[in-house]
């Protein structure tokens, strides 16, 4: 009796022909489950983005209330944001820790974007190097936006006679001279050590427990010099009280056109400002990143908003999320290499 092949059974030896067409359905099914996959990750993102925010959003602002002008200018940042998002932006001060509280919460909430922290350049890129925390900011802290910086200057009681930075440093070779800050470590401490290790002077430092009473041992003649912000030494110089002598800013300040920079008397680079940004948990897909940015940016370009910031002592310094990330990072490394210059260690 003849055998058909057409109705022949292999078993488990099938021919080549049947093996290729199976593995050929094989690969093509696996690759419908791919695009399928990919096709709804797409639109559930995309559903994502377009349902963004869903819900109120909370701005937490890690200081006091009423204690600073970055709890005020929070504030002000959560009341514009409300009409541009169709939603309420409630601000939520956490305060403690050193301000560092406010991050440490804001690291582990959902990555959603309806979490947000005010960061503020002291709390998340210089208290880490003191402070040891539970979460590494420039990691767990998505970058949203920079919005503002507030300038730092430095000034000298009327009795120091300088009137210039290098007018200072050399008086500081042959006099004992001291500067006030408000604590071990803060910017205005790590201001003074970047320009005297740049000079190779020494000067006193005379910490304080806060900006006031530096103020007013700086207006009594206690101390002999202050660098800080702009906003909180310019009334004081106007009034002929103290005397600038340099804006550590990368151009002169618009609200003391009169005051050089510390670049323009001879210091590259020098830049020494406290800032404010907007950060979301780590994890938060980028395009709610981008939302974000989007009304921030939005925010920024209303025409009072410049004023607004300048009222506050600050200046308008917007930044995308990449921009940010950068300066971000080049804060650290700045200031990382203060600390270790001077051997700076936690109280």
């Amino acid at each position: 009796m003849s055998i058909n092949p057409a109705h022949e059974d292999f078993g488990s030896n099938p021919s080549p022909v049947s093996f290729s067409r199976r593995s050929h359905n094989r690969a093509r099914g696996a690759l419908c489950a791919m695009t399928a996959a990919l096709i709804a990750s797409l639109f559930s993102t995309t559903g994502q983005t377009q349902t963004f925010p869903s819900k109120p959003i909370t701005l937490v602002i890690p200081v006091v209330a009423g204690s600073s002008s970055n709890d005020i200018i929070g504030r002000a940042v959560a009341t514009r944001l409300g009409p541009i998002f169709g939603q309420q932006v409630i601000a939520e001060n956490k305060p403690g820790a050193a301000s560092t509280f406010g991050g440490s919460f804001v690291s582990k909430a959902a990555p959603d974007g309806h979490t947000l922290l005010l960061g503020i350049g002291g709390p998340i890129a210089i208290s880490p190097m003191f402070i040891p925390l539970d979460y590494v900011p420039i990691r767990d802290l998505a970058t949203v936006a920079l919005i503002a910086k507030v300038p730092y200057m430095l000034a000298v009681h009327p009795s120091v006679p300088a009137k210039t930075i290098k007018e200072m440093i050399a008086l500081a070779r042959t006099t004992q001279l001291n500067f006030g800050s408000t604590g071990n470590g803060g910017t205005p401490h790590l201001c003074m050590e970047m320009l005297t290790h740049a000079e190779g002077v020494k000067l006193l430092h005379v910490p304080y427990k806060g900006g006031s009473q530096t103020m007013i041992d700086l207006l009594g003649g206690q101390i002999n010099m202050y660098c800080a912000g702009l906003a909180a030494l310019m009334p004081q110089v106007k009034a002929g009280k103290l005397r600038g002598l340099g804006s550590a800013t990368l151009k002169r300040s618009e609200l003391l056109p009169d005051l050089p920079t510390f670049i323009e008397q001879g210091y590259a680079d020098f830049e020494v400002a406290s800032w404010i940004g907007i950060n979301a948990p780590g994890k938060t897909p980028r395009p709610i990143i981008n939302q974000l940015y989007q009304g921030i940016a939005k925010m920024m370009a209303a025409p009072d908003m410049k004023a607004y910031l300048q009222s506050q002592g600050a200046e308008p310094a917007l930044l995308d999320p990449d921009e940010y990330n950068a300066y971000f990072k080049s804060e650290i490394a700045k200031w990382g290499k203060v600390i270790k210059n001077a051997n700076i260690k936690a109280d």
